[in-house]
């Protein structure tokens, strides 16, 4: 077992056992949350170093190997958006020190957040297309109970709207899975791809891809699927609406990214067609909802449906620039590849820079009283570095220059323009002024106005105590506000490691490889019968071998 890729799933599960252990103890957990996330933030990093040489780190359970046992495999793509987790991990279980009640720790707060983490790691790293299904619905319980804690009307409205969907979601799912295995035998993702590209009814394959489409679609929230995400988001306490918002549909997204350019690139022309406009749309239906709303949370929450647009426009690009282009052009496989590569920033750059907008709604919520912006003004004179804070997570969420929004944007127009994508690329451009135009409404209606007349007064700031709670709501809010702007100005590594993102998604060959190893040519040779048959002798395929 490769602990470098198992541990970032470990060590939030073995964080989550320990804070049940510590239950009675509330102060006791914190501090195990704490060093959870840390741990799991280094843990990640170690990963992502094990990748920097372009290889893919896989580890298969109890030794069995692929494609019987339980493969897990890391590239550059699953390995970011697990030091993602980790950065997401280590800024929420801080905020939360301040942030969250008693009364929510006591009822699990701190194990049913780290559950979430191990869910999300667990299906970036999975390379067994029934183990994602298993790690959403782990996700899926863990964030439902987090929605509901505290048990406000609101509350319980928003997580049955979420979990009804994301439970049609999730049957979808499962339907689709076992068509999948029936019709090829297999559930290891690598071994698919193998067997998909040799199948004779491309036909079905096509429809089967769509049931998987809608599925993901569900859990990323895209158009016309995301109306669970802007009823939700506003309910629960700010910290769990920045993990879910950092995080979870990421999730989606990535599992999109990974089925449609490792399982489903039969018919490329078909699927770029249904993305462009799931992602045109996804992007235009979200920032016109985000437009409408005068509460901080609620134009956050359209905001995330719309940015999830962005991330799918890559893929959209990618799929398209292959299509319609001659097979192994050079010109276009770079084309899609700097696609990708924009998604890949772009999922980065959403997750801290959104996660930190949703920190900053909650402090202004603890500092005024209200995220109202009706009800709010003046801000800048009585807390101008929090201003300063939104403001620099608000442009580049809007993707001013040099952001990290900006380059993941710069990114997805110039392999859309270079494809021919016109059309999207223009959705995207007029989509970027609405969201600066949303992020300037709340900077003029909280920060820059007079105080209206009946704005509430704030909560008062007693003593020690509520000042150290305050500077720990603080702290990570700082952090990811310096990890954007230093992100946006030293760009190129950024660049460097979501172009190899881009080239190993497009590398199919490669990820089999790594995860079949030695079984590889048995698989493509479609001997799957003689390796079960040299599975359950014990012997290796080289002993078999005459």
């Amino acid at each position: 077992m490769n602990l470098t890729v198992v541990a970032p799933i470990l060590i939030p599960l073995a964080t989550t056992v320990l804070c049940i252990g510590l239950w009675k103890d509330r102060t006791m957990q914190r501090w195990a949350s704490v060093a959870g996330s840390v741990s799991l933030l280094a843990a990640s990093i170690s990963l992502l170093y094990a990748t920097s040489d372009g290889q893919l780190v896989t580890s298969n359970a109890a030794g069995w190997p692929a494609p019987f046992g339980i493969t897990l495999v890391a590239d550059t793509l699953s390995a970011m958006l697990v030091v993602l987790t980790g950065v997401v991990a280590v800024a929420l279980t801080i905020y939360s020190l301040g942030a969250i009640d008693s009364k929510r720790e006591s009822f699990g707060y701190h194990p049913l957040v780290h559950a979430v983490l191990a869910a999300c790691s667990g299906a970036f790293l999975t390379g067994d297309i029934f183990n994602m299904y298993v790690w959403f619905e782990i996700m899926l319980l863990a964030s439902f109970v987090l929605l509901t804690l505290g048990g406000e009307r609101g509350q319980l409205e928003g997580a049955i709207k979420y979990v009804t969907l994301n439970l049609l979601s999730s049957g979808m799912f499962l339907a689709a899975i076992g068509l999948l295995y029936g019709m090829t035998g297999t559930l290891n993702m690598a071994h698919l791809s193998i067997v998909l590209d040799r199948a004779e009814n491309p036909g079905a394959i096509t429809a089967l891809s769509m049931l998987f489409l809608v599925a993901f679609g569900i859990k990323a929230a895209v158009f016309p699927l995301f109306f669970w995400l802007p009823a939700s988001y506003h309910t629960p306490p700010v910290a769990i609406t920045a993990l879910f918002a950092g995080l979870l549909t990421k999730v989606g997204v990535y599992s999109i990214m990974r089925t449609f350019t490792l399982l489903f690139d039969q018919q490329l022309d078909i699927t770029a067609f249904i993305l462009m406009w799931i992602s045109g749309l996804t992007m235009v239906t979200g920032v016109l909802g985000a437009a409408c709303q005068f509460e901080i949370r609620r134009i956050l929450a359209f905001h995330s449906v719309s940015q999830i647009g962005y991330m799918l426009m890559g893929l959209a690009v990618a799929l398209y620039a292959l299509a319609n282009a001659q097979p192994d052009s050079i010109v276009a496989r770079e084309t899609a590849t700097v696609a990708l590569a924009g998604s890949a920033m772009f999922l980065l750059h959403h997750g801290i820079v959104k996660g930190n907008l949703f920190l900053i709604s909650g402090l202004i919520q603890r500092l005024a009283g209200t995220s109202e912006l009706k009800n709010l003004g003046g801000l800048i004179k009585t807390h101008p570095w929090t201003g300063v804070l939104f403001m620099a997570s608000a442009l580049s969420l809007a993707g001013i220059p040099i952001s990290t929004g900006f380059w993941g944007k710069f990114v997805l127009i110039k392999s859309g323009l270079a494809a021919g994508a016109f059309a999207l690329v223009a959705a995207s451009l007029c989509v970027s002024i609405l969201t600066l135009y949303s992020m300037t409404k709340i900077w003029a209606e909280a920060f820059w106005k007079e105080p209206p007349e009946n704005m509430p007064e704030p909560p008062p700031v007693v003593g020690k105590d509520d000042r150290v709670r305050i500077g720990l709501m603080a702290a990570p809010i700082i952090a990811l506000a310096v990890a954007t702007i230093g992100l946006g100005v030293f760009v190129d590594p950024l660049y460097r490691m979501a172009e190899r993102a881009g080239e190993q998604l497009l590398d199919t060959e490669k990820y089999q490889r790594a995860v079949l190893g030695e079984n590889y040519q048995r698989a493509v040779d479609g001997t799957l019968r003689e390796l079960a048959t040299v599975q359950d002798s014990g012997h290796t395929p080289e002993e078999d071998q005459p």
